[in-house]
Parts: C-alpha cells; sequence; structure tokens
C-alpha cells in the first residue's frame, strides 16, 4: 500500500511501529519463539529507520537548496511533489526564490557584459592592477597604446619605458601627472590620472593613461597663431607709415640733393649726408621689419592640403636636385632611400617638400665643421603601418632644454635664422594629419621623425 500525502505516510508509519512494539510485546511475554522475536526487532528497527529517513527527505531537499543558492547553482528544481497540501506554499517558496535568483543573476551577467563592452570599447586607455602590481583589467586602447596584446604585471612595462611602470605605481588615489616618453617609435605626452577602490578585501588601482601630446600641440599652435596674429597686425600698423613716411623723405632729400652740393657750407652738407643715412637706415630697417613679420604671417594662413598619392622616391630626387649645390660647397655626403623601393605617400607633396628643404638646411647647418658632415633620408613605415620619412644626421645634436623650445616660434639658435622653419613644418604635418619630433644626443647626432 502506498499514500501520497505525508502526513497519512506518518500516521500509517507510526501506527505500524506500534503494532510492532505491541507485537513484540506479547511475543516476549506468552511464548518462547525467539527467532520470531528477533525477527519482529528487526521489523521495528527498519520501521524506526525508514520513519527518519522520510521525515528527513524534506531536510535533505532544503539544505540542498542552500547549497545551490550559497554556490549560485540554479540550474536545479526542488519541486517536492506527492507530500499533500501542507507542501504545497514550501514548493511555491522555492519556485519563487530560485526564479527570482536566476533573473538577478542573468541581470548581473547582463550588466558585466555591458560594462566589459562600454570598457573594452573607450577610446581612453584603462588598466586596473593590485598593490603587488597584478593586472586585473587591461582595455583594449591599453592595448594598443603600449603595443602590448597581454601584461599580467605592471613591472613588464619597463621593457616599454623604464619610468613608465615606477610613474604608475607610485601615483595615489586622486593624483594624476604627465609623462612625456617615446613609445613604440613615438613622441607621447601621457596624461595618467589614478583612483583606488577595494574589491573582495584587496585594493585595486584604476588608472587612465591617455597621448595628449595631438592636443597639447593643436592647443599650442593655436595660441601662437592668436599671438602671431596679434602682433603682426599691431607692428604692422606702426611700421608700414614708419617705412611711407622714410621713402618720402628720401625722396624730398634727393630731389634737393644737387642745391646742397653747389652749397659751399660744409656743415650744411655734412648734415645732409647724415640726414639721408638715417632716413635711408631707417627704411631699410623698416622694410626688413616688414619682411620679418610677413614672414611669420604665413604661420596663420597655410592654403589647405591638396591630398595625392605620389612617390617617396621621386619626392627624394626634387628636394636632393634643389640642395645639390650647398652639398656639394659643404662636402656633405647624403644617403638617400625607401623601403621598400616603391613606397608611396598620400598626402600634399608641395607641403611634404617644403618640410625637407627646411630639415635638410638644418641638417646641412649642423654638420657644417663636422670632419665627415653626413646626411640621410630615409623612407619606410613602422609596426603600425605608418609611413615615416627620417632625416639623420652626424651633427653635435641638441640638448633635451632646446629640445623643449625647438618647435617654438621665434625660437632659434641660429645666428641668422628666424625660428620659423621647424615651427612651419610643425604646423603643415598637422593639416597633413600627421606629426613631426626630434630626437638627439649631443655629440652622436639627431634625427627627425615625421609620421604620417
Amino acid at each position: 500500500m502506498s499514500f501520497k500525502n505525508f502526513r497519512f505516510q506518518i500516521i500509517l508509519r507510526i501506527l505500524l511501529i506500534s503494532l510492532s512494539i505491541l507485537l513484540f510485546i506479547m511475543l516476549l511475554i506468552k511464548s518462547q519463539l525467539y527467532a520470531s522475536i528477533l525477527l519482529v526487532i528487526v521489523i521495528i528497527i527498519y520501521q524506526i529507520i525508514s520513519l527518519i529517513r522520510y521525515i528527513e527527505t524534506t531536510n535533505r531537499r532544503l539544505s540542498q537548496f542552500l547549497q545551490s543558492v550559497r554556490y549560485a547553482d540554479f540550474s536545479q528544481s526542488f519541486t517536492i511533489k506527492g507530500l499533500g497540501s501542507s507542501f504545497t506554499a514550501l514548493n511555491q517558496a522555492f519556485s519563487d526564490v530560485m526564479e527570482d535568483f536566476r533573473k538577478i543573476r542573468k541581470e548581473k551577467e547582463e550588466q558585466y557584459q555591458y560594462l566589459q563592452t562600454v570598457v573594452q570599447h573607450v577610446g581612453i586607455a584603462l588598466i586596473a592592477f593590485y598593490e603587488d602590481g597584478e593586472i586585473e583589467l587591461m582595455n583594449s586602447a591599453a592595448k594598443r597604446l603600449l603595443n602590448r596584446p597581454k601584461l599580467r604585471r605592471i613591472q613588464q612595462m619597463e621593457s616599454i619605458s623604464t619610468i613608465l611602470p615606477q610613474t604608475i605605481m607610485n601615483l595615489k588615489a586622486g593624483q594624476h601627472t604627465t609623462l612625456k616618453i617615446h613609445l613604440n617609435g613615438d613622441l607621447m605626452q601621457l596624461a595618467i590620472y589614478s583612483t583606488q577602490f577595494m574589491l573582495n578585501n584587496r585594493l585595486i588601482t584604476l588608472v587612465s593613461i591617455q597621448n595628449i601630446r595631438s592636443q597639447l600641440e593643436e592647443s599650442e599652435m593655436e595660441a601662437w597663431q592668436k599671438l602671431i596674429r596679434v602682433l603682426t597686425h599691431e607692428i604692422m600698423n606702426s611700421i608700414t607709415p614708419i617705412s611711407s613716411m622714410a621713402g618720402s623723405v628720401k625722396e624730398i632729400l634727393q630731389e634737393i640733393q644737387p642745391e646742397f652740393q653747389k652749397m659751399k657750407n660744409s656743415n650744411l652738407l655734412e648734415c645732409y649726408k647724415d640726414i639721408n643715412t638715417a632716413v635711408q637706415t631707417i627704411q631699410k630697417r623698416s622694410e626688413g621689419l616688414l619682411q620679418f613679420v610677413e614672414a611669420y604671417r604665413s604661420l596663420t594662413r597655410l592654403p589647405s592640403p591638396k591630398f595625392e598619392e605620389f612617390s617617396i622616391a621621386e619626392l627624394f630626387k626634387r628636394v636632393i636636385k634643389l640642395m645639390d649645390k650647398e652639398f656639394k660647397e659643404r662636402k656633405i655626403h647624403l644617403k638617400c632611400y625607401t623601403i621598400p623601393e616603391h613606397l608611396k605617400l598620400t598626402a600634399d607633396p608641395v607641403m611634404v617638400e617644403q618640410i625637407l628643404i627646411n630639415l635638410l638646411k638644418n641638417a646641412s647647418d649642423a654638420v657644417n665643421g663636422q670632419q665627415s658632415p653626413e646626411i640621410e633620408i630615409k623612407g619606410c613605415t613602422d609596426e603600425k603601418g605608418r609611413i615615416i620619412i627620417l632625416v639623420n644626421d652626424n651633427g653635435p645634436g641638441i640638448s633635451e632644454e632646446l629640445q623643449e623650445k625647438i618647435f617654438v616660434p621665434f625660437f632659434t639658435t641660429k645666428k641668422d635664422g628666424s625660428g620659423i622653419g621647424l615651427s612651419l613644418s610643425r604646423q603643415i604635418m598637422r593639416l597633413l594629419k600627421g606629426s613631426i619630433y626630434i630626437q638627439s644626443q649631443v655629440e652622436v647626432g639627431t634625427t627627425v621623425h615625421l609620421v604620417f
């Protein structure tokens, strides 16, 4: 006989145990059937054990339920059937709790995937690491910036830059700093921000790294252009009338020159000559200042580039032909090549040619006086597939202090320099969506990088 109702099962089992105990007592009192008595004892023990196990069924199911909650295993079902209406509420409670946990887990997984997608697609490099330098998170932007598909520890960045991991590890919560380093063949100005939080009782530092070199250069160029526009406007307004008046006075002096030459008074004639010389000096200097100002105005009114594809080797040939006479006079050995030989570039050839002329003139001045002056022009591609033009010389090099100022308008190390060549070159490279930077070592030489 089988009963589905839990209450009836309990009552039935208790009655059977009671009858078995009663039978045991009767046999023990009224008979000497020891085998039967032993059999009844075994039956009683079996019934008691069966009753206990039956009662503990719900406890075992509840224990399994709690273990599933503890270990986040919501794949099981905990419906207890066939035990009567008193277990209906428990069954429903089990089902509701498991369903709620499934929903919560699904929502958390969706949120986690959403946050992972956002972190991986954000344009700023993000790196999260523990106090010992173990990296917990490194998004795609960080991998692109550092050119490393995977890093396990912050200390492994030493292969990229010796100062970068030390700077990152030393930053405290809320601190930020800027760092200029050469990274993957580029000069980068990194802005690094740090924050900290606790995760599973472990301190995690989250740093964001962004290359702000292009923004800084753009802001710097805009500031210089505004300054130059103001200065050139004021200077032109002041110098133009002076130059015009000096020219008018010079013409008047030329008209009355015969009259003074007829005079026998040597003092008046001497005064005339002094006045004439002074007026000529004023006019010449005014015209020189006007030319000087006009040269700087070119920084603020560059034409829009006309992009086209052209051969870098052919460009080199045209530039060398223009500089050939100067190189021969100074006995400069020039090496020029491209890798591959037929490498092509999409840019404005006229603008690139102007940049190369400026750079070759600077290189020529730098190697002038060296025992074996050498200049090398090279066209190639870098690890990222970008086209690079390198202009290298074996001159005396440039100190780090001067390298910081070399692209500043008006700044020059030459006695007769205008300080406009490199500033103009950087402005042109920005119009061409490229960059220019210098690597130099004193008494070794200088290399200028044009990155397209």
